[in-house]
């Protein structure tokens, strides 16, 4: 049974169920196994609880926002 498992930051309950059904649909596609053989998970970890560089996701979404504003 495969076995797919997502971490990510927090999600809304659409883009849960959209990741969900669209992993599962193009990995059943490649791997010619039905879609009801597939388990899926998503892991939500805070902003606060990540980081990358010494910095926490938080604060890198912070400056990218700061730095790329739509004019």
């Amino acid at each position: 049974m495969p076995y797919i498992t997502v971490e990510s930051g927090n999600l809304s309950d659409a883009q849960k169920e959209e990741l969900i059904k669209r992993l599962t649909e193009v990995s059943s596609e490649i791997m010619n196994v039905p879609q009801e053989f597939f388990v899926t998970t998503i892991k939500e970890v805070s902003d606060k609880n990540f980081g990358i560089g010494g910095k926490t996701i938080d604060i890198i979404k912070a400056e990218y926002m700061r730095t790329h504003t739509l004019s």
